[in-house]
């Protein structure tokens, strides 16, 4: 049986909730998942084979590096195809508002300028400014329009933003 590299994942793929995610981010994962089946599944197959052609498999450090990474990859597109299967596409926001998929611009109290967008929460990257819908300030956000303000609950207090800008791609 693979096991799951991560142990929150597995519990939540048990649930079958719905999973909210851009059209990117959905074609992101089926790549990725691509990838896997392919690509990876072949490197690993040529990586185990010069192990095994190495020899005694009881003391190849190469073998067990390579049914290791094997394992890995298999949970991995267990979880993926899983998540494929459960994921539910959101179109944009055709108010103009800020919804799933959008690219906000919001200035902070201070003046300064930051760009977010907002994604499902298995395509946060938040050093790519790709924020959850789910988290305080995708919660914020959700539904505002150029010109409104928000408050968010940050782990260091509050602070309010000024939506500048909403655009989608």
């Amino acid at each position: 049986m693979a096991t799951f590299l991560n142990p929150a994942l597995y519990w939540a793929a048990m649930t079958k909730a719905r999973i909210t995610m851009t059209q990117r981010g959905y074609d992101k994962l089926r790549e990725t998942l691509n990838y896997l089946k392919t690509e990876r599944r072949e490197q690993i197959s040529e990586y185990m084979g010069s192990a095994i052609a190495d020899g005694d498999l009881r003391e190849s450090a190469a073998y067990d590096e390579a049914r290791m990474q094997q394992s890995e990859n298999e949970a991995r597109i267990i979880e993926l195809e899983d998540q494929l299967e459960r994921a539910m596409i959101i179109e944009e926001d055709a108010t103009g508002g800020v919804g799933l998929g959008a690219r906000v611009l919001v200035r902070d109290e201070k003046g300064k300028e930051h760009r977010f967008e907002l994604v499902g929460t298995y395509e946060v990257d938040v050093l790519k400014g790709k924020i959850s819908d789910a988290s305080p300030m995708g919660q914020a956000l959700s539904g505002k329009r150029p010109g409104q303000t928000v408050t968010v609950q940050l782990p260091r207090g509050t602070a309010k933003f000024e939506v500048l800008e909403v655009t989608y791609e």
